[in-house]
């Protein structure tokens, strides 16, 4: 017998946790059936998913290819302890070894399992202790992962573990050093180097940074960040670790975001895009030399799911989609026609003060002034206004993730020109209304 969406909600609620939630207040969509970059609700409702879920679902919902792997999968081999080798444990570790130029991966379940465990092996491989870690970032909700995340959903968890230094992001819409384009001299990386110099070199196993931020902003770094950062890195024997878990595979045309800077990381994390979230799966992947330093010395560390041969059959088949559907190609493209997209909303429309993006990884940041640049909904909270905009997105069938003042667009990596633009039309619609409640419909946008 076919149960109600109320039962299911109730029951959802009255046995379940939701995270990042007061539960009171927990309101939670019924999704009954997926497909594509389409969900439907309980009531019939048929949703865009333009954020991917949780910005992890590349290839779209339910596709047959990695669907097919993990049933062959199951019934083959359903589960192997860590300590065990299988066939699709080998051939994922080769593969992404391939694709990210590094030598080994160290198997998880998820992104803040990842971070944990680069962070375990950054300290070991050095003999020091200290992360340097930015401001808005996050990295994943244990309390290693959290700690080093600068994101304000630390602050309960505080003091957290120690070692953790925090320096400020290449933010050039509000850049902390009151620099402009014109008088930048990329502070955002020599306040780096001073931090170091303060804290003592010999004590700093590794910095640690997104690749691209992700759901603290969506910072797109300038060209040269990178590979200022990896020389200043190399000058103090310090590790990189870029954390890919968002903006890995596909997310910005490449298999790594950092892949567009002409720079490599001594380590990787990543997750999400590693399976599209068909099977939960993380990977540290290090270096050579990293990887060579653990013939000859313990790895502490272990999880009695690494290299969980169901998960890792599915990471084979996502990452054959890639490359066989050409989804860097197609990425690339929508993605361009988002970033003009996007830059006609921000000259349209004066609540937009800044849009950034690269590939399908975008967001725009609401603003009060354009002048001012107020924000639209104060950090770590909303507003009226930014309610408005979600409730009237939610109220066409359109799931985008939001919070503070920014609303994200990041959709499938299989979405075509035409969805693209039903939901992109759809955001325009609600930035009128945005518009229409500051009081400056039809006044100029800048």
């Amino acid at each position: 017998m076919e149960r109600s969406t109320k039962e299911v909600v109730q029951e959802n609620r009255d046995y379940t946790l939701f995270s990042w939630s007061v539960q009171s207040t927990a309101n939670p969509i019924h999704m009954t059936r997926s497909k594509g970059v389409w969900f439907w609700d309980g009531e019939g409702n048929k949703w865009l998913d333009f954020s991917s879920q949780l910005i992890n679902i590349n290839v779209g919902h339910q596709h047959p290819r990695v669907l097919e792997a993990i049933k062959k999968q199951v019934d083959e081999l359903c589960f192997a302890g860590p300590s065990f080798a299988t066939e699709p444990r080998g051939r994922l570790g080769k593969k992404l070894a391939e694709v990210t130029g590094l030598a080994k991966s160290f198997f998880c379940l998820g992104g803040a399992e990842a971070n944990e465990n680069a962070m375990k092996i950054a300290r070991l491989y050095t003999g020091r202790d200290k992360i340097i870690t930015r401001y808005r970032s996050y990295h994943g909700a244990t309390m290693g992962a959290m700690t080093a995340s600068g994101d304000p959903r630390r602050w309960p968890v505080e003091p957290g573990i120690p070692g953790i230094v925090r320096v400020f992001d290449p933010y050039c819409y509000r850049c902390p050093f009151g620099k402009t384009p014109d008088s930048c001299q990329r502070e955002c990386v020599s306040h780096i180097e001073e931090v170091i110099q303060l804290e003592g070199p010999h004590t700093i196993a590794a910095i640690m940074v997104e690749g691209i931020t992700g759901s603290n902003g969506l910072l797109v770094p300038p060209d040269d960040y990178y590979p200022r950062l990896r020389a200043l890195c190399d000058k103090y024997g310090i590790l990189l670790i870029t954390d890919e878990v968002m903006s890995g595979f596909g997310r910005t045309g490449k298999w790594l975001s950092t892949q567009h800077y002409g720079i490599k990381p001594d380590i990787v994390t990543c997750a999400k895009g590693l399976t599209s979230g068909y099977m939960p799966l993380g990977a540290v992947i290090v270096s050579k030399p990293i990887a060579d330093f653990f013939e000859d010395h313990m790895l502490w560390g272990g999880l009695t799911y690494s290299g969980h041969p169901v998960s890792c059959a599915a990471a084979l088949a996502n990452l054959a989609v890639y490359e066989e559907e050409n989804l860097f190609e197609n990425t690339l493209e929508q993605g361009r026609y988002l970033g003009e997209r996007l830059e006609a909303m921000c000259k349209k429309y004066a609540c937009v003060g800044d849009v950034r993006y690269i590939g399908l990884f975008s967001v725009l940041e609401l603003v009060r002034d354009k002048t001012t640049k107020e924000p639209l909904a104060p950090f770590n909270g909303t507003s009226p206004e930014m309610q408005k905009l979600t409730g009237y997105l939610k109220s066409k069938h359109i799931y985008a993730f939001s919070r503070f003042n920014m609303l994200w667009v990041c959709p499938p990596l299989v979405i075509n020109r035409e969805e693209l633009k039903y939901g992109l039309d759809v955001i325009e619609e609600g930035l009128a209304l945005v518009d229409e409640a500051l009081g400056v419909v039809g006044a100029a946008a800048d």
